[in-house]
């Protein structure tokens, strides 16, 4: 696979089929209103872009969390473990 064909499936993988058919739609245009639509475009994509990285940040984030809370409570069970097993040995003495 060439390397121009890789950057155009990973442009389409992050991007909706609505914005990559308008862009489509946007580069049949005649060339005078092409450019008055192209900045809007540009735009449109680098929001796109950064939403959804954005979006990848905060969701790989949330499963970070998640699992310092799983760690954080098997921590909290083990030493409620442990504090019980002293009690009972201090009890017992």
């Amino acid at each position: 696979m060439s390397q121009a064909s890789k950057i155009v499936k990973t442009a389409s993988e992050e991007l909706s089929s609505d914005i990559l058919e308008l862009g489509a739609v946007l580069a049949n245009l005649p060339p005078e209103h092409r450019q008055r639509i192209e900045p809007l475009f540009s735009r449109v994509l680098e929001s796109t872009k950064r939403r959804r990285r954005i979006l990848g940040l905060v969701q790989d984030a949330l499963g970070q969390l998640r699992l310092d809370m799983k760690y954080l409570m098997f921590d909290l069970e083990a030493t409620r473990r442990e504090r019980d097993e002293y009690r009972r040995k201090i009890e017992e003495a």
